[in-house]
């Protein structure tokens, strides 16, 4: 798959996607880089760590958040986007689910990464067709019904990918996300987690997205900030059940963990 400029053999490779959350209340890192200087210090030392994707957020989609207007998040994320291409050689993500969004900036976006699976937004899936880039659909719900929870998500994800291919959105453009966090419970996030090959067969390059979420901070007790090694076991299980991206925080662990995960599966040493 193409994102930017650069290939992804996502039958083969494992690539590390970098946040970048430029909100003042995302669950993690909320204000940490939510000006143009700390933005790009922190975008620099994802990409020297081996970020492969920087995926820059400008809306909390922590639980309770507080959803702004499409003015509100383009003015947010509009500079940092602009002064990230203008430095870096690294394709960017945005993660948003409006259209109008995503417009806004088509310019410097490379992958679209939507929460709600294209099922928010009904412009969003053509506006990305449009654009001619790939993009991450997530499962998501709005209210937690599930009558067989993973049947149910494999059916949720099945009417996403035939949202995307009725707006003319190409297969070779989509990556799955089982939504770890979003409208489950602590034991549904971590069936998602040990399902993902389950994921994988659908037939499309699949992201494990679980840094420092709550299933993490639930398993272990502790706070957002001391959950790295955690979030890296659960990148190991993604790996070993066939994930080809890992959207994480903490590059450099992560980095470890895939390169280690992978060398032992294939029995050679194994680089990113």
């Amino acid at each position: 798959m193409i994102i930017g400029n650069k290939n992804f053999d996502f039958k083969n490779g494992v690539y590390v996607m970098g946040i970048l959350n430029v909100t003042p209340d995302s669950f993690s890192d909320g204000g940490n880089y939510n000006n143009l200087d700390k933005a790009l210090y922190q975008t620099e030392k994802m990409i020297n760590d081996g970020a492969d994707i920087i995926d820059v957020g400008g809306e909390s989609t922590r639980p309770g958040h507080i959803r702004i207007s499409d003015e509100e998040e383009i003015e947010r994320i509009l500079p940092i986007l602009k002064a990230i291409k203008s430095r870096f050689d690294i394709p960017i993500s945005l993660d948003t689910y409006k259209s109008g969004v995503l417009s806004a900036a088509k310019d410097y976006v490379d992958l679209a990464n939507d929460i709600w699976g294209l099922k928010y937004d009904p412009n969003i899936a053509r506006v990305i067709a449009q654009m001619g880039i790939p993009c991450c659909i997530m499962h998501n719900r709005k209210e937690p019904n599930y009558t067989d929870f993973f049947n149910d998500l494999i059916s949720d994800l099945d009417e996403s990918i035939k949202i995307a291919e009725r707006a003319g959105i190409s297969k070779d453009k989509i990556i799955l996300d089982g939504g770890v966090g979003f409208q489950k419970s602590y034991e549904q996030n971590l069936s998602v987690i040990k399902n993902t090959d389950k994921i994988c067969e659908l037939g499309y390059p699949t992201m494990i997205a679980t840094s420092k979420k709550s299933v993490v901070g639930l398993t272990i007790d502790k706070k957002v900030d001391e959950r790295t090694i955690a979030t890296v076991a659960t990148t190991v299980v993604g790996v070993m059940k066939g994930a080809s991206i890992v959207r994480v925080h903490d590059i450099v662990e992560n980095v470890d963990a895939i390169k280690m995960t992978k060398s032992i599966m294939e029995g050679k040493k194994w680089t990113l």
